[in-house]
């Protein structure tokens, strides 16, 4: 199924900005990678649900102040971490099991998000230099499977 059409199929005709706190769009089609269909008239949004979409690009998400809950497993994302500090500030869990992270250098990027307390990230990510992360003292807790 589009993504667009799951959207508003979830929606139901109501009005999203009154009455959506949590969205899942999990096994939807993005299109060329990308968000079709979700915007920031989810004002309300506090959990999105995206496993396994074929997300590969985080620059057209949408600013979601409310967002706490991002799942993002099993997508092709490789790169553009930072993209998620400015637009989901308030975000304490992130799920990025399954992608295509590979550097150090991208994860490095999510130290920016002040809030995050959680985030999940199966070992098949095949992450360079994990153990000099590990040792990092962030406010962040890593569960790694």
């Amino acid at each position: 199924m589009e993504m667009k059409k799951r959207i508003n199929l979830e929606l139901r005709s109501r009005v999203p900005e009154e009455v959506v706190t949590e969205l899942v769009l999990d096994n939807c089609l993005c299109v060329n990678g990308e968000i079709e269909g979700l915007n920031d008239t989810f004002k309300e949004l506090e959990f999105l649900h995206m496993a396994n979409v074929e997300l590969s690009s985080l620059a057209q998400l949408p600013s979601l102040n409310k967002l706490q809950k991002l799942e993002f497993s099993d997508n092709m994302i490789s790169e553009g971490l930072e993209v998620l500090a400015e637009k989901y500030p308030n975000l304490t869990y992130l799920n990025l099991s399954g992608n295509k992270i590979k550097d150090l250098s991208t994860v490095e990027a999510l130290q920016n998000l002040k809030n995050l307390k959680n985030m999940k990230m199966r070992r098949k990510m095949k992450l360079i230099h994990l153990k000099a992360m590990r040792r990092r003292r962030n406010r962040m807790r890593m569960k790694i499977r």
